[in-house]
This record gives C-alpha cells, structure tokens and sequence, in this order.
C-alpha cells in the first residue's frame, strides 16, 4: 500500500511535467488534461497566457569559492569551505564521467532543447502502467532547481530554497520555462559543466572534482568507468547511497548506471561485465580535504585561524556574515606561521614529552615576535581531533587562550614574580634593592595573615590565612632581589608585594596585558598575583613577557597579516604597539632575569653555549602540577608549558618517567626550559647577537639623596623621620656608642642613600671600656640598599657589629 502510494505521487509530479510540457509546445487545449490532475482555474482558463506571463530571466549565482589559509611562507595550510567543492572546466573531467552522467540522467541531453517532452511522456506511461517511478525532468531542468536552490541557501532564504524544489505545477513551469532559456544563453557543454560542478555527491562532496577527490583520491580527469558510474549514481539520492555510509545501496546504484550505459551501446559487453566486478575496495581511497582542520598539516593552526577569522568584524558585521566571507566568500588569509620553525617546536615537544605518554603529561610551546606582536608557531603533544577526547587526541589547543580554541589554563607559579620586580623599578627600588623576608624551606613554611597587608591582600580580595614554602630554604632576613630571583624564593617576593602594595603588582599585571585564559583578569586574592595560582595560557604570558623583551612596548597579538578577496584587500584590524613601561624600568628588570639565566635556574639553558644574551623565569605551581620556563631575547620570547591537563588530577609530578628520563620533581628547569633553549636557538640560529640595553644608573644606584641624622633619637621617633623623608627602615642591632643606651647610635647606610631605600636603625648599648665616645659613625653599604655591609670605625673596614646574629 505505502509503496502504491509513494509511486501516486511520483505520477501526478510527472502529469505536472507533461502538462507544462504540452503548455511549453502550445498544444493544450482548456480541459484536456486539466481535470485529471485538478489543475487551477487560471490555467484552465489561459496555460499559455499564464506560461508566457512567467519570469525568463535565469541567472546562475556564483558558487561558493574556495577560501585559503596561508602559513607566511606562501603554503596552503587549510581550505575553509561550507561546502567541500572545487570548480574544475569540462575538459578537466574524463570523458566516461561526462557518459556515466548523461547516460543515468538524460541521455538525449544533446538532442533537446532543454525540456525533453519524449521522456516526460515515457515516464508519465511506465508509471501509470507499472505504479514505479520514473523520473521526467532534463539535466538542464535539474540544473535549474538545484541552481535555485543553493541560490536560495547562500542568501540564508530556506523558505525560497523549499519552493525550488517544490511539487508543484507553477515551480515546474518556472523551471521549464528558465531550462528554456538557459539553453538559448549557454552552450550544452557549459550546462554539463556547471551540473558537473554544482550537484551534490553525497558524504559532504559537492561537485565531481571534490567527490573524486573524497573517495578515489584522484582528480575527476582520472576517474574510470566503474568509479564514474558509482558517482554518476549517487546524484538521485546523494544522502542515502554514498559508498562511505551505505557501501551495498552504492554499488547497487552503480550497476544501475552500468547497465544503462551497456543498453544505451555507451559501453562494450567487456566494459560492462568488468566493471560491475569491481569492488569497492579496488576502487576506493577515501581522503579528507583541506576544508576540515583534520586534513590540514597544522591543524591546531588551522582551527586557531579560523577562530581568530570569525571575530574579525572585517570579515562581517555578525557572525553569519563572518562565516559566510570565510566559507563561501573565496578569501585568502595569510598568516605568520612559520613552518620550519612550527615543525621544529613540534619536535621538540614531543621528543622530551611524547604524545600519549603514560604519565598522561601534556606540554605546549609559544612562540611571538615581541616588536611586532606576530606569533611564529606553536606546538603541543597530542593529535588533532574533532571527536571525544581519547589519550593523546584533544580538539583543545593548550597553548592558547579559550576564545582561540584553548583551555582555560594553568597555574603559572613563578613566572608571576617578574611583573612584581617591574613594579619594583617603577618604585623607586633598584637593581642592587633587598627585601626582608621571612623565613621558609624545606617542612618549614611561612605565615601570613590580612593585618600583615594592608593596601594588599585584605584590599584585593578574601583575606585568611596564607602559608608559603620556599623551594630553596632561606632563613630569613635581609636577601637582595638578585639572589631571591635567582633562588626564586617565595617568601621574599611576599614581602616585595607586601612593600610596593598587591593592588600595585597586580596592576602592573594586567598593563603588561595578562590575564586569566578564559579572558578574565588575573585573579585578586594574594598567591593568584605574586605566585602565578591564576590559570593562565603559555599565549598570555609569552605576550606579557614580550613587553620586556620589546623595551616596554605591548603589541597586540597579529595572527593574520593579508587577507584578499576578488584581487583585492580587506583592511586588517590596526595593530598599534603601545608603550605601557618606560623603557629604564623595562632594562632594570631585565637584568633581574638575565641574572637568572646566569645564576639561577635557567643556568643550564642559556642560548648558544652562553654567546647570546637571554631572560627567563621558571615557574612550579599547583602542588608541582604544573610547570614553566617562559624567556625571551629582544628579538623573540617562547612560552613552555609541561603539566597535567587532564580531569581528574590525580597526581602531582613528581618521580615520574617521562620521554625515557626520570624526573625526581617535575620543576621548571626539568623539561620546559631545556624545550624552550632548543626552540629559541632553532629559531634564532644565523640571527645577530643582539643584547639587552642598559639601564640608566637612577636604576642601578638609585637617586642619591640626603639621609636625616637620627642619632640620639628613639627608635620611634627615628623610623617616622627616615619614612617622612622617603626611606623605610627597622632595627638591626647594637653597637657601642656614646650615646644613651637605647637610643638611636647611628644607620647604615648614613649620609645620602638611593631614595626609597631600606636604612637599618642600630641602637647604642653604651661606649665600651676602652673606647672613646664617638659621633655617629656608620658606613653606607653598596648602593641600593642592601643591609649586608655593617657599621664599623670611621674610614675603617666594616666589622660586624657586635650582638647582632
């Protein structure tokens, strides 16, 4: 029953075709087909009139034109397309597919003149006759309702796109009668092309050249007999007979195609018989086209680009414009890539983390151009997939943020401390400043609590108490900001952000154009500023780092350098570098972390053997689930990251094996600084030795200005003068003196001192027996601050003083 129904149907539909048929010749005559297929009253009245009053004019719209993505050497990295299709001219398609094609769809289609009124009649019969159905319409007519219909989607009209490909008899006149036209306009070679590259071949293949592509793997001028009469089959019903899907209705529906070829005497009985013997498995090789980041040979990139493309309003003023211009709209984007060095980073990632490692480690790298902003490559240890996440497969892109296909990131641990030594310079602190600190290491850790911050953590956010550890023990007291960078030592930078104000650092922070990798800005509560506990991508950072490798210039992050479309450019976002740190304030902290390439933990990754000048930091974080080494030199800076990106976290990273070595604690310095030393060598390799500018001596000794004698004051009293006048200070201990015992016997440094420096205070405990009442006399340390040099006799070499441990 249902399928006597469904072959109803298909008769009306072909009445429809032989009455506007008859209408086309002029030889209906009002009721002579009209009651038998309920015709309207304006077409039992006047067919013809009604024909002839219809639209004539049928113009093809341009089909959606193949996008490119460029890496910056001029390769094809991707083709971004909603629809898998490239154009191709007839000549480019083989001649057995032009067959196949004619044969199964309109084999008198160079005989007519674009309605084929012999076959409509035929089918009409055999369907009234047999109950199948059979179908009327000329190849040219289904390049008109197809035409119409894609042109009704590209302009996002679904309404007008179910009408092209409606049943009924005034869609199937306006289609006979633009097929009419059509036909005067092209030749039936164009026709057969434009069919050709237009008609849907199912599995997400629009045109022959893409099908071939897509399941053979070989152009359409390639295509044998049996390849061709497989696609040749599928244009009646793409959706339910591709081979991929349905391999059994594909090859049931070719050899329909081969036996109307063989009837037709198209084909020789040989052809025919060795064709129909042909298995799918000969023929097909099914392959992904560049349109998918799956196929591309970056496709982390890939999706990157896309991402960055779709928020461009240069592109549209909405997201579907935008979508449009990139899939449909034949653009060409040529990014900053640079492959040598992508590969290279790829490399390099995986060799000391490789890809599926049991451990179930992830690691990415950075790479940019601080002085323009461009970014060179980045890499990460997995394959690319658009699936579920299986180990060593993620869709996500770990080294960027989430608005570019990234995570939503990693705890950066001590890599935060140099947005705290900027602030620092720009405080009036020099590069030879200390901090006194308390004491932590090994079991022991340091306490801190809101009344301990004010101005810092009780301002900025949730107070509570706060315990810190240092990796290398220190036992408190006075550490120069030198050496607490080299040993990274947590507590001392505590009490830096404690000195200059949280909100201070964390300011200088978000300046520098850091923030959290879900786009928010780095958190307020204490360790999520000064210890880097906000999570943060290696992109963040590299670009916030790139601001003191640029001589405190921030640019902006440029991924795309030229877009063309139709020959010409599409204006690009403006991409302004912007001062944000004076350049002094910029070259003083430098040397903080240049300093730690030489002494501290990047000792053993210094670049070239130690011939190029470089500054880094490494950072643990999260209970040694994370780690970092982020550096740069003035012409480049390279973020690595190695942790544990998969939930649940269920380890920390320590005595692990991973890429075949055994790792006690999983530090910075362990893996991601020595694959942040092979990249930037690879890529720096046959640069110049450029190094890092000097900073002004302002920074070096600091502002000398003049010290308030505090002698014979109370320790009270002495503190507020020396802060009223720009100092801070505390007591250091006691030396012999003239002066009443518990009063203020002298400072250290005395005379002038770098303003804004630390004066330590010595109380007097009395003149000794054998000596003589002095005037105060206590010798300045080096400049900038440091408490290490003691008071001693006038002129003489500084002795300790005594009672002081």
């Amino acid at each position: 029953m249902s399928s006597r129904t469904t072959s109803i149907g298909g008769v009306i539909s072909l009445l429809g075709a032989f009455l506007a048929s008859a209408l086309v010749l002029g030889l209906l005559a009002a009721g002579l087909v009209m009651p038998a297929v309920g015709a309207t009253g304006a077409l039992a009245r006047s067919g013809v009139d009604v024909f002839n009053e219809l639209p004539s004019e049928f113009t093809t719209n341009p089909l959606a034109q193949t996008s490119r993505i460029l890496a910056a050497d001029g390769t094809v990295i991707a083709t971004p397309q909603e629809q898998n299709r490239t154009i191709v001219p007839l000549d480019k398609i083989a001649p057995i597919m032009r067959e196949a094609q004619i044969a199964i769809e309109d084999h008198r289609f160079y005989d007519h003149g674009g309605i084929d009124i012999q076959g409509t009649m035929r089918a009409v019969i055999s369907n009234l006759r047999s109950g199948s159905s059979v179908g009327a319409s000329s190849l040219t007519q289904q390049y008109v309702k197809i035409s119409l219909q894609y042109s009704a989607l590209n302009a996002g009209d679904k309404e007008a796109a179910a009408e092209a490909v409606k049943k009924d008899y005034m869609r199937k006149l306006k289609e006979l009668k633009y097929a009419i036209t059509l036909e005067k306009k092209l030749t039936k070679d164009e026709i057969l092309q434009g069919y050709l590259n237009l008609v849907y071949y199912g599995d997400r293949a629009y045109g022959v050249e893409a099908a071939a592509q897509h399941y053979f793997s070989i152009p359409a001028s390639k295509l044998s007999l049996s390849q061709a009469a497989l696609l040749a089959g599928l244009t009646q019903n793409p959706g339910t007979t591709d081979p991929v899907n349905f391999p059994k209705k594909a090859i049931a529906r070719r050899d329909v195609v081969l036996d109307r070829m063989h009837e037709l005497g198209r084909i020789t009985d040989k052809q025919w018989q060795d064709a129909k013997k042909r298995t799918l498995k000969q023929d097909m090789r099914v392959s992904q086209p560049k349109s998918t980041c799956l196929a591309s040979p970056y496709p982390y990139w890939c999706d990157f680009i896309v991402n960055y493309a779709l928020a461009m309003p240069q592109l549209g003023k909405t997201l579907e414009e935008r979508k449009r211009t990139l899939y449909r709209g034949g653009v060409t984007i040529t990014t900053t890539l640079d492959p040598k060095l992508q590969d290279y980073a790829q490399k390099e990632v995986t060799k000391k983390v490789p890809i599926g490692n049991s451990e179930r480690i992830g690691a990415a790298a950075y790479v940019a151009d601080p002085n323009t902003g461009q970014v060179k490559a980045f890499a990460q240890n997995t394959a690319y997939t658009v699936d579920k996440e299986t180990k060593g497969k993620t869709g996500i892109n770990w080294a960027l943020d989430k608005k570019y296909g990234g995570s939503i990131g990693f705890q950066f641990g001590s890599t935060a401390k140099a947005f705290a030594l900027v602030t620092a310079m720009e405080s009036g602190m020099t590069t030879k400043s200390s901090i006194d600190a308390k004491g932590a290491g090994g079991n022991s850790q340091a306490v801190y609590t809101p009344k301990e911050w004010p101005g810092g953590m009780a301002n900025c956010g949730p107070g509570g108490t706060w315990k810190v550890f240092n990796d290398s023990p220190f036992a408190g007291g006075k550490i120069s900001l030198m050496e607490a960078t080299a040993k990274s030592t947590n507590t001392a930078f505590v009490a830096l952000a404690e000195k200059l104000g949280g909100c201070k650092v964390r300011d200088t922070m978000l300046r520098l154009g850091l923030h959290q990798a879900d786009g928010e800005p780095v958190g307020r509560y204490a360790p999520q500023y000064i210890l880097g506990a906000s999570d943060v991508s290696p992109q963040g950072v590299a670009h916030a780092y790139g601001v003191l490798a640029a001589d405190g210039k921030k640019c902006p992050m440029v991924a795309v350098t030229k877009i063309t479309q139709n020959g010409k450019n599409i204006a690009l976002p403006a991409t302004k570098c912007a001062q944000v740190v004076e350049p002094d304030v910029v070259r003083a902290t430098d040397k903080f972390l240049e300093f730690n390439m030489t002494h501290g933990s990047g000792i053993r990754n210094q670049l070239a053997d130690g011939k190029r000048q470089s500054a880094g930091k490494t950072g643990t974080a999260n209970n040694n689930n994370e780690s970092w080494f982020v550096g740069y030199t003035p012409q480049l800076v390279t973020a690595v990251w190695v942790g544990t990106p998969y939930d649940p976290i269920d380890r920390v990273m320590k005595n692990i094996k991973v890429g075949g070595n055994f790792y006690p604690v999983m530090h910075g310095a362990a893996i991601a600084a020595p694959i942040w030393k092979a990249i930037m060598n690879k890529a720096l390799d046959g640069q110049p030795m450029v190094d890092f500018k000097e900073p002004s001596s302002k920074l070096v000794s600091g502002d000398q200005v003049d010290v308030p004698s505090v002698t014979g004051m109370s320790v009270s009293q002495a503190i507020a003068t020396l802060q009223a006048a720009g100092f801070s200070a505390g007591v250091g201990g006691t030396m012999s003196s003239s002066v009443q015992s518990g009063l203020v016997a002298g400072t250290s440094p005395y005379g002038k001192a770098p303003n804004g420096s630390f004066v330590t205070i010595y109380t007097s405990r009395g003149a000794d027996r054998q000596q003589l009442p002095q005037p105060q006399t206590t010798v300045a340390p080096p400049a900038g601050g440091g408490g290490n040099t003691k008071p001693g006799k006038p002129g003489g070499k500084p002795t300790k003083p005594p009672g002081r441990g």
